[in-house]
């Protein structure tokens, strides 16, 4: 896994609560910083995904591990 500034844990929340607590750590980072989220509901992939599509962020990576979805995104 690549290196990351920031860590979001939204293991056990429903959306739109990962997206929400990402979004808000995004905003206090600065442009090129990596966050690292970790969540456990299944709609998150779609979400991050339109998620980054709809900000200009970069989705550096998106997979699945044990129940557990990971996901690496740059800030625009």
């Amino acid at each position: 896994m690549a290196d990351f500034d920031q860590h979001v844990d939204a293991t056990g929340l429903d959306c739109p609560m990962p997206i929400l607590r990402s979004k808000k750590a995004l905003a206090a980072m600065q442009s090129g910083e990596v966050i690292y989220i970790t969540a456990t509901d299944p709609g998150s992939v779609k979400d991050f995904t339109g998620f980054a599509r709809m900000t200009g962020n970069e989705l550096l990576e998106s997979r699945e591990e044990e129940g557990v979805f990971h996901f690496l995104i740059r800030k625009a």
